[in-house]
C-alpha cells in the first residue's frame, strides 16, 4: 500500500495538476466563478479519471501502441458520457447547466489523457486507481480553492451563502475572466513561497556527522561522510 499512498500524495501535493503541473487550465479558469462549480467540476473529472485509469491499466497489454491514443480517448469518452454527463443532467441539472460545455470537454482534458499515457498504460490496476484518485482530488482542491477566493471577493459568498457584511462592496472583476488569472497567480505564488521556506528550513537543519569538512576527514565510518575512501568498486 505504500505505493498507493505515494500516488495519493503525488497528486495532492507533489505534482498537483493545478498548482504544480498547470494542467487543465481551460476548465480551471472558466468554471471557478464559484466554489460549488469548482467542487462539481473537480469531482466529475475525478470519477472519469479513476474509471479510465482502471480500464486502461487493465487493457494496457492488449491495446497496440499504434492506436493507443485513439483507444484512450474512446475509453475516456465512454465514461465521460455514461457516468457524468447523463448523471449530472438527470440528477443535478443546476450543476450541469453551470458547467455546460466543459463537461463533455473532459474527454480531451490533458490531465486524464496525460495520466493514461504516462502512468495507467504502464502500471498495474491498483496503483493506477490511486493515481487517478490523487490527481482527481488534487484537481478538485485546486478548483475549489480558486472558486472560494473568487466567490468571496467577487460576491461576498461561499457556496452561495453570504458571509461578508451588507456594507461589503463586491469586486466583480474576480468573478470575470481576469479574476481567474489573478487568483491562480496569487495562489501559485503563495504555494511556491511556502515550499521555498520549507526547503530552506530543511537545509538549515541538515548536519554532517562531526560538523567539519568531509573532504579532509579521515573517518570513513562517519555517517556524514559523502566522499569515497578509494576502496569502493
Amino acid at each position: 500500500m505504500n505505493k498507493c499512498m505515494e500516488r495519493l500524495y503525488n497528486g495532492l501535493v507533489k505534482e498537483n495538476p493545478t498548482f504544480v503541473l498547470m494542467l487543465g487550465m481551460c476548465p480551471t479558469l472558466a468554471v471557478t466563478t464559484s466554489a460549488i462549480n469548482g467542487v462539481g467540476m473537480g469531482l466529475t473529472t475525478t470519477v472519469v479519471l479513476v474509471m479510465s485509469n482502471m480500464l486502461i491499466s487493465m487493457l494496457r497489454k492488449i491495446i497496440p501502441d499504434s492506436v493507443r491514443m485513439p483507444a484512450f480517448i474512446v475509453v475516456v469518452a465512454s465514461f465521460c458520457y455514461n457516468c457524468t454527463v447523463f448523471f449530472l443532467e438527470g440528477f443535478i441539472p443546476s450543476l450541469y447547466d453551470s458547467l455546460g460545455l466543459y463537461i463533455p470537454l473532459i474527454v480531451v482534458n490533458c490531465i486524464i489523457l496525460g495520466r493514461a499515457e504516462s502512468y495507467a498504460s504502464k502500471n498495474p490496476v491498483l496503483p493506477s486507481i490511486f493515481d487517478g484518485i490523487g490527481m482527481g482530488l488534487g484537481f478538485t482542491i485546486g478548483l475549489t480553492s480558486i472558486g472560494i477566493v473568487r466567490e468571496v471577493i467577487g460576491a461576498g459568498q461561499i457556496f452561495g451563502k453570504q458571509i461578508m457584511p451588507s456594507s461589503y462592496e463586491p469586486v466583480t472583476i474576480f468573478i470575470l475572466a481576469p479574476g481567474a488569472f489573478f487568483v491562480l497567480a496569487g495562489l501559485v505564488a503563495i504555494q511556491n513561497k511556502v515550499k521555498r521556506n520549507a526547503a530552506n528550513k530543511g537545509k538549515e537543519t541538515v548536519k554532517t556527522g562531526c560538523g567539519e569538512g568531509c573532504a579532509s576527514c579521515g573517518n570513513s565510518s562517519c555517517g556524514g561522510r559523502i566522499f569515497p575512501t578509494g576502496n569502493e568498486e
